[in-house]
């Protein structure tokens, strides 16, 4: 299996999966292809949540504001998976959930290893489509070679863009922490850990008590709530709303909780 995930609009996805078909008889499953727009922290957060629910496969995901530099192109493998993406972090915090979860893990620890893809530029049809020109081609001779080290372009390097996602900041009664990103219904997932908020029936939001609850129809449509989602973290949410809007926040934004 070959997994793709990007930000690219229709049609370019389809041009990586034309150039996988031609290369290779595996199937090819799609991720997404609207993770917002050049946001590597977010597309390393979603890669987190997701890819460790498929069986072991290759990857190839392309959020990549550095098109057309001189930044490079890895294969990083972890937990029996390898990951194509570019040297900008987003395949970082995924490998190292992969290989055992630790969010310090470097390369060699619990089978998490970095290969940097080598290719010539001269030879890519474009300088801006380096998915279909670069990563897609990568995706499907790692996948039908077995691995990085059965390619000659492929070598093992210990240079390369690291990305962890900041910690919250715990104190006595509450937490500061940041909006790490927002889905697509709205929901302010925050770096806070659910945990922490185990035993509270309401939190204090920026001074205004908000009710826990465990579901989001536990609240009246249009009511606010802080609640925890399904990747472990504290969420401000909206019951049939958007939770941006109802607490005006955005991704990056500070968020104080207390309790």
């Amino acid at each position: 299996m070959i997994t793709l995930a990007s930000d690219f609009p229709s049609p370019y996805p389809a041009a990586m999966r034309g150039v996988i078909c031609a290369r290779s008889d595996a199937r090819i499953e799609d991720i997404a292809h609207d993770f917002p727009r050049q946001d590597v922290r977010a597309a390393a957060f979603w890669l987190r949540e997701v890819l460790p629910y498929f069986p072991p496969a290759t990857h190839c995901c392309v959020v990549d504001p550095g098109v057309g530099t001189d930044r490079s192109a890895l294969v990083v493998e972890a937990g029996g998976h390898e990951i194509i993406a570019p040297d900008n972090g987003v395949a970082i915090p995924v490998a190292r959930e992969l290989a055992g979860g630790d969010a310090t893990a470097e390369p060699g620890d619990g089978d998490f290893d970095v290969w940097a893809i080598e290719y010539d530029d001269s030879e890519t049809a474009s300088n801006t489509f380096h998915g279909r020109d670069v990563f897609a081609p990568a995706a499907a001779d790692v996948h039908d070679e077995g691995g990085p080290a059965a390619l000659d372009r492929c070598r093992r390097t210990d240079d390369w863009v690291d990305l962890t996602f900041p910690e919250p900041d715990m104190v006595a009664k509450g937490a500061r922490g940041e909006v790490l990103v927002v889905d697509g219904f709205g929901n302010v997932i925050t770096n806070i850990p659910g945990e922490s908020i185990a035993d509270s029936e309401g939190i204090r939001v920026d001074d205004e008590l908000i009710p826990v609850r465990d579901a989001y129809a536990a609240r009246d449509p249009g009511d606010r709530l802080v609640t925890v989602g399904s990747h472990g973290n504290v969420e401000l949410a909206v019951n049939r709303g958007r939770g941006d809007e109802a607490f005006d926040l955005g991704v990056g934004d500070a968020v104080l909780l207390e309790w």
